[in-house]
C-alpha cells in the first residue's frame, strides 16, 4: 500500500491526541516530522524510522514522506494542531499531485485556537476568524486587511504565530489595528505553551494586550465587543439566555 496519514497531534501532551492520531502513529512505519513535534510523541513511536528536520523545511519533509510511500510503505506526517489548519496537509497533497496512486488521509487534531478557548474560557462560542501574524508566506499588507474587517465585522479574533525574533512588534501593530474598530477596553486572553509543561495564561484588555510579551508558541484570543469576563473566565455569549424569555 502506498499511504500517508497526515496527522494532527493536537496541542502536545498524549491524552489531547484523537484515537484516530494514535492508530494512524500505531500502523505507520516511518514518521516524518518537524524536530519538536516528533520530540513531543517520542515515547509513541519508539521503534520506528523517524525522520525529522528543522523549521523552514515543510517541502522538503513532504518529499521524504512520499518518497518512502512510492516504495509501499506506510507513513505518518506529524504535525501539531489540526493538520488541515495551518499544517501539512495542504503541502502534502501539492507534492504529491502528480502520484494520484498514493492514498493520503487527513487525520484531523485540536487546533491551538479551540485548545486555548478552552484553557481561557469560552471566548469562541459566537463566529470568529483565525488569523496568523506571520508574514513569511503571506504579505503583511493582506494580514492587516484581514485584520481590520474582522475587527470592523465584530469577529472574536484568533491570532497565531503573534510574535517572533524577527517580528517582535507584530502583536503591537495588530492591536493597533483592531483598535480602529474595537474598545481598548475589549477582553482578550493569552494562552503559551498550550497542553506542554510550562503552559501558562493571561487575560487581559485590548490596551494592554499591546504590550504583551508573547512568541511562536502562544496563541492570542481577542474578543468582540460582547466578550466578558465571568468568574475569571473569558466569554463570548451567543444570546441563548433570551430565549429563555
Amino acid at each position: 500500500m502506498k499511504k500517508i496519514y497526515v496527522v494532527g497531534l493536537g496541542p502536545g501532551d498524549e491524552k489531547y491526541m484523537t484515537q484516530a492520531a494514535h492508530a494512524a502513529l500505531m500502523e505507520s512505519e516511518i514518521i516524518v516530522g518537524y524536530d519538536l513535534y516528533v520530540e513531543l510523541i517520542k515515547a509513541l513511536i519508539e521503534g520506528k524510522t523517524v525522520l525529522s528536520t528543522p523549521m523552514k523545511q515543510e517541502v522538503a519533509r513532504c518529499r521524504m514522506a512520499l518518497e518512502h510511500a512510492l516504495e509501499g510503505r506506510t507513513v505518518a506526517m506529524v504535525c501539531s494542531g489540526d493538520a488541515g489548519v495551518y499544517g501539512m496537509a495542504g503541502i502534502v497533497m501539492e507534492v504529491a499531485r502528480e502520484h494520484p496512486e498514493v492514498d493520503i488521509e487527513v487525520v484531523s487534531g485540536i487546533t491551538a485556537a479551540v485548545s486555548s478557548a478552552a484553557v481561557l474560557g469560552a471566548p469562541l462560542i459566537h463566529d470568529f476568524a483565525i488569523i496568523s501574524l506571520s508574514d513569511l508566506l503571506t504579505p503583511w499588507e493582506k494580514i492587516e486587511k484581514r485584520l481590520r474587517l474582522a475587527a470592523e465585522a465584530d469577529f472574536v479574533i484568533g491570532l497565531y504565530n503573534p510574535s517572533s525574533m524577527k517580528r517582535k512588534d507584530y502583536l503591537r501593530k495588530a492591536c493597533d489595528i483592531i483598535l480602529e474598530h474595537q474598545s481598548p477596553k475589549t477582553e482578550c486572553g493569552y494562552v503559551r505553551n498550550i497542553g506542554r509543561e510550562g503552559e501558562s495564561a493571561v487575560l487581559c484588555r485590548l490596551e494592554d494586550l499591546r504590550e504583551a510579551s508573547v512568541d511562536m508558541f502562544t496563541t492570542v484570543i481577542i474578543g468582540n465587543s460582547q466578550t466578558k469576563q465571568l468568574n475569571g473566565r473569558l466569554v463570548t455569549p451567543r444570546g441563548y439566555r433570551g430565549l429563555d424569555a
